[in-house]
């Protein structure tokens, strides 16, 4: 059942959903609009359409007082304070404690939790108000052509919990007095001006009906009260009820004003000196007419273009002219609005980058740069960013204090982006002129392989003569699949124990305990074995990234212990007595590196944090017994000295013997008391919440074993960095006595090095490496001349095979290494060609560059080296591989489907 079926069956008993006191005692008269058919609540019993067709209040303000945005947020709770409201800070914008979400949508989220599967609402007051700034990019085409779509804004957040038993929280007809109050009494909006709209709320686990409030044909706010749990189709009434209003502040602040669009109203000064920065012309007469024409423009809905033209010829103007006029304008529009949105994903701790909601913070940069570019505008995007940031500091201090970061951030987008423009342009051109067809999965596909926006498109087109067409749902389907992440859940294993209790966690209330009795409840048979059931347990299953624990019981090998819900099952090497007591050990040595390398884990996180920035979080991590890893945010690989200072940092708070608080508490009061720092791992699905507080550096939500003070992790040994994906590095490390053998083997390998050299003392190693190293680089520069010559024989042999859209070769090389493939492709490689390029010599090698957009040469040796029995892969652009030895008539078999594809 969709929202309209949902709202047509609702309709059905409209008084018991829609009709409250305010409409009862009032005098509201009930209507249905001609137009849209909605039905709506007026004052006035002589009107006929519903408020949402038309702005009535540009330049014509709704209200008798001006405010500005800060002004705005001010008057608003000032009144729901003095309404026995609590007022609280915003929640962050990237959404870290409830699964499935990367970025707050709206501010209900914020409350939103996962107990069992199901979704609850937890509350640290009720009621309540905060100014949630949420982050949304489904507008993006919108933004600063329509005059009132944005990626970035404050919902006003009017929450309410009711209990009906206990007295507590409230329900609809406070809730729309209050609404009501808030318009006529604060904001002295006309009665008469004021129209309500019936209308529903269907969310993913819960719905319910709402009123909208429209003043003056703009949509002000939306009181939903969300009752029910599950689908339309199976559901459960909700206790506690929620109510769920959410306003926006821009708006508020847009009625107060009657500018021509959201933007002039909102952003303070940052409109009026990027204007007079510029030297741009604005003609504020042609803006108001043009502005109560714009309601109209939104991609999803009409024809962009042919829509500007039918606003055009009312103003009495060309498209051109209409276009020359008000373009510049309306791209500072965007790039204010994208720039504030950046600022506080950053400031939150949010990176852009080709992967989750890293990639909706890459479209808008990328989109602000070419517009910035577009038209010669002169300034950064950190420049606008800052401008926000003064603005904004008495309502959003953080953003102010994160400057230094986000300037960083964005200074490292901006290169990244500029080192790809080059070749981006080229392939674009050679597109053009092929004559391909543009439509949105191609522009996707080109945007996801080579970063290539549709500004980009245009403006090479325009250079060519040449105009392309960009469809208005592309960024629609660029930014869709990224607005909500795919979770993943810890893997529990699929066993049935239902009719089991919880166990009990002895390791939680003493990590050095090794040696226990328990009772053995029972016994499950799995197609992998037979696993037991304890009613207590000392052994640590696998969870949250720690290998499990191992020992004996009952005189039997613990070889693997595992956790499903709440109870932990046991893997034994024999059988073991059910209903008996029966005594447990676990293997000491394996608990200690463990829980060693997961408090390690937590102080390098808090190393990376205070050395990098507070745009660092933990992505990922391991513990294993011979090593453990962490995953971090961030957009380089670290430096040496980067990578030094981090261990150093880590290795001083292990000496400063800092306490390890560990406890659990109640989720709301955690997170108000520690922020939403906590969920490093994710977000937790629990109503109390284990805590692990190393004092004063790092506080997280945690269910590993940790040590009681710092000095026991011992040292602390970084071995190495990888990047692991756009955006996140990936730290490998030792700690306690595995860190003091990998130093032992270290310094064996420098006496074994000294030996081989003939050196006697210390510091005559480096020297004789240097010369060493020298020397084989003198080799190597050999080895590269003999390649690079016995290639550019090759060549003289090779002709490249033309199909008449594009040139490729297929070539198989005996004894030929890795090397000497990457040594032909440079000599070949280059806009509109395809290269396969396979050596044969200890293995089979494989190379691939792709300069044809629809040849994908990471997916294409993939492919060919799975079917010769091994691996390979890489980006769309270059692909590598290798697969062991096989005959010429295996590779030969293979290369026919590589052959296929080119065809």
């Amino acid at each position: 059942m969709n929202k309209r079926e949902l709202i047509k069956k609702f309709q059905g008993d409209w008084e018991k959903y829609w009709k409250v006191r305010l409409f009862e005692e009032g005098g509201w008269v009930r209507k249905k609009c001609p137009l849209c058919g909605r039905y709506f609540w007026t004052l006035d019993p002589d009107r006929e359409v519903c408020d949402d067709h038309a702005y009535r209040f540009i330049g014509d303000p709704a209200t008798s007082k001006k405010l500005d945005y800060i002004q705005t947020w001010r008057e608003i709770e000032r009144f729901f304070v003095k309404h026995d409201h609590e007022s609280i800070p915003r929640y962050p914008v990237i959404c870290r404690w409830f699964p499935g979400l990367y970025f707050t949508i709206a501010s209900i989220v914020d409350f939103m939790r996962k107990v069992g599967g199901k979704t609850v609402f937890e509350m640290p007051a009720n009621p309540l108000v905060v100014p949630q700034v949420c982050l949304r990019f489904n507008d993006i085409p919108n933004i600063g052509i329509s005059g009132r779509h944005m990626s970035g804004f404050v919902m006003v957040g009017q929450h309410s919990l009711y209990y009906p038993e206990e007295g507590k929280g409230y329900w609809k007809d406070t809730t729309i007095e209050l609404d009501y109050r808030l318009l006529t009494e604060v904001f002295k909006v006309k009665p008469e001006d004021i129209i309500w709209h019936e209308d529903a709320w269907v969310g993913p686990s819960a719905f319910g009906t709402s009123l909208e409030y429209f003043v003056k044909g703009i949509e002000v706010g939306n009181a939903v009260f969300t009752q029910f749990r599950g689908t339309p189709e199976n559901f459960e009434v909700m206790h506690p009820k929620v109510v769920d209003m959410g306003a926006g502040l821009e708006r508020f602040t847009w009625m107060t004003q009657g500018t021509p669009t959201i933007y002039d109203a909102v952003y303070g000064p940052v409109i009026p000196d990027l204007i007079k920065f510029t030297g741009l012309e604005y003609d504020e007469d042609l803006f108001l007419r043009y502005a109560k024409l714009a309601a109209s423009l939104d991609a999803e809905e009409v024809d962009l273009e042919k829509e500007k033209g039918r606003v055009a010829e009312k103003l009495g103007l060309s498209l051109e002219e209409l276009e020359r006029k008000i373009s510049p304008i309306q791209a500072l529009y965007a790039i204010a609005d994208h720039s504030r949105t950046l600022a506080f994903a950053i400031a939150d701790g949010g990176l852009p980058s080709n992967v989750g909601g890293g990639y909706n913070l890459r479209v808008i940069f990328r989109r602000a740069q070419n517009l910035i570019e577009k038209y010669d505008f002169g300034f950064e995007i950190g420049d606008v960013a800052e401008m926000h940031a003064k603005y904004l500091k008495p309502l959003f201090p953080e953003v102010f204090e994160h400057l230094d970061e986000i300037w960083e951030i964005l200074e490292v987008e901006k290169q990244k982006h500029k080192n790809s423009l080059g070749r981006a342009r080229r392939l674009v051109s050679r597109i053009l002129e092929s004559g391909q067809r543009l439509d949105s999965d191609k522009l996707v596909e080109l945007y996801d392989s080579h970063g290539i926006t549709p500004e980009l498109i245009q403006e090479v087109a325009k250079e060519m003569g040449k105009t392309v067409e960009i469809p208005q749902d592309f960024y629609v389907k660029l930014t869709e699949r990224h607005m909500s992440e795919q979770v993943e859940e810890q893997e529990e294993m699929e066993i049935d124990v239902s009719g089991f209790p919880d166990t009990k966690l002895l390791y939680y209330e003493d990590w050095r305990l090794t040696e226990f009795k328990a009772r053995v409840l029972g016994r499950v048979d799995t197609g992998d074995g037979s696993w037991y059931v304890l009613d207590q347990t000392a052994f640590y299953p696998w969870s949250v990234g720690q290998d499990h624990d191992v020992g004996y019981l009952g005189g039997k090998r613990v070889l693997n212990v595992q956790k499903v819900g709440g109870v932990v099952i046991h893997k034994v090497d024999g059988e073991l007595p059910v209903g008996e007591e029966i005594e447990g050990r676990i293997d000491w040595n394996r608990r200690l590196t463990l829980t060693r390398h997961h408090t390690a884990t937590h102080i390098i996180n808090g190393s990376c944090r205070h050395l990098l920035g507070d745009h660092v979080w933990q992505a990922g991590a391991e513990k294993r017994v011979d090593r453990a890893r962490l995953d971090i945010t961030h957009y380089a690989l670290l430096s040496k000295e980067q990578i030094r200072n981090v261990e150093e940092l880590a290795n001083k708070i292990v000496q400063e013997d800092r306490p390890v608080n560990k406890f659990f508490m109640p989720r709301v009061e955690a997170e108000k008391k520690y922020g939403f720092r906590l969920y490093q791992g994710g977000a937790v699905p629990l109503a109390k919440l284990r805590i692990v507080d190393i004092e004063e550096w790092d506080t997280e939500a945690c269910g590993g074993t940790h040590v009681d003070r710092t000095s026991e992790v011992g040292p602390i040994m970084i071995l190495g960095q990888e990047r692991l994906q756009d955006g996140v590095i990936r730290i490998n490390f030792v700690a306690g006595e595995v860190a003091e053998k990998a130093l032992s083997e270290l310094l064996s390998i420098l006496e074994a090095l000294k030996r081989e050299l003939g050196v006697d003392r210390d510091e005559d190693l480096p020297k004789a490496v240097e010369a060493l190293f020298a020397r084989w680089k003198e080799t190597k520069k050999a080895l590269e001349r003999f390649r690079e010559e016995r290639a550019k024989q090759e060549l003289e042999s090779l002709a490249l095979e033309d199909n008449g859209k594009f040139k490729y070769l297929i070539r198989v090389f005996e004894n030929a290494d890795m090397e000497f493939l990457r040594e032909v492709s440079r000599k070949l490689s280059a806009e509109g060609v395809f290269l396969f390029l396979v050596g044969i010599k200890d293995r089979v090698y494989v190379f691939s560059f792709s300069g044809v957009p629809d040849l994908n040469a990471g997916q294409i040796v993939r492919e060919f080296t799975k079917a010769l029995g091994g691996g390979g892969g890489g980006p769309p652009s270059k692909g590598e591989g290798a697969a062991p030895l096989k005959s010429k008539n295996e590779i030969e078999k293979a290369l026919e489907d590589v052959r296929k594809v080119v065809e």
